[in-house]
């Protein structure tokens, strides 16, 4: 795709000084932009028509597309944008846009900066930032990647995506495992047992002796055939879930979970509380209904 400007193009749409167009053919890019600043300001101080401001900025935009700085591109062609919505502007910068992204994309699949990411992930998981931790999970080509995304978005409750994400994993790579423990997670959470017991089972199908997928397997056994008050009346026993329920600050959040639901994406940022919550949903106290 050709973005350069012509001779005839530089001299017809906008008054700028002749020597912009020499500048462009020898390529002396911060000309360029110096001769398109100079308009500009010549142009406010004379309060020019706002499309002549416009027409500056989209080529200064266009030499930054010629020096492959398609951030500044973009930068320019939202200034230009800013003093005239001209469709074509519009056009150009989706076009660069679009670039851009693709040229992230490949930047992931960069093994050595993949990894770099993935280890700034692993930090920020083990901090309890899983929001920070899900923005280094992006190679779209890793299983490995979606099934962090999957846990992240487990620790937030939001399972849905921890579902979408496990699955997505699965597809690139369906042996590996964690994966499908991260899918039967998310489906137990949402009670859901028969399909979690089926993911459960093709984890150790692949892995017979993997110990989260056993322990899944079991909890969905007993979460399936339990007779629901009589596992709250057990899980009220517990000292433990006691003590959550005694706390008037964690009774106020719940109470505030059940009037805005939307509320608990902020509790779950305090690990305390997140773990809290999650004590109560797998005594069966509490249910979070979302996928």
């Amino acid at each position: 795709m050709e973005f350069g400007l012509s001779l005839k193009d530089s001299e017809e749409g906008i008054r700028i000084d002749p020597s912009f167009a020499v500048y462009f053919e020898q390529k002396r890019w911060d000309d360029c932009i110096k001769e398109c600043e100079k308009a500009i300001d010549i142009g406010r101080e004379n309060k020019a028509d706002y499309k002549f401001i416009a027409k500056a900025y989209a080529r200064m935009g266009n030499v930054k597309v010629q020096e492959k700085n398609y951030q500044g591109a973009i930068k320019y062609f939202n200034r230009s944008l800013l003093e005239d919505r001209n469709p074509d502007i519009i056009k150009r910068k989706q076009e660069i846009e679009k670039i851009l992204r693709e040229q992230e994309e490949l930047a992931y699949i960069n093994p050595e900066l993949a990894e770099q990411e993935k280890i700034k992930g692993h930090e920020f998981f083990q901090q309890a930032d899983y929001p920070s931790a899900l923005k280094h999970y992006t190679n779209p080509s890793d299983a490995r990647l979606y099934s962090n995304r999957a846990a992240c978005f487990i620790k937030l409750m939001e399972f849905g995506l921890a579902l979408k994400d496990s699955e997505e994993g699965i597809r690139i790579d369906p042996t590996f495992v964690e994966c499908y423990v991260h899918k039967g997670h998310a489906l137990m959470a949402i009670k859901d047992f028969s399909q979690a017991m089926t993911a459960f089972s093709k984890a150790l199908e692949i892995h017979p002796n993997n110990q989260e997928a056993m322990e899944g397997y079991q909890q969905c056994t007993i979460g399936s055939s339990d007779d629901s008050e009589e596992v709250r009346k057990r899980a009220l026993a517990d000292p433990e879930i006691q003590q959550i329920l005694g706390d008037p600050s964690m009774c106020l959040i719940l109470d505030q979970m059940q009037n805005e639901p939307l509320a608990i994406r902020e509790h779950l940022r305090n690990p305390v509380i997140a773990q809290k919550i999650q004590k109560l949903m797998n005594a069966g106290i509490i249910a979070i209904h979302h996928v």
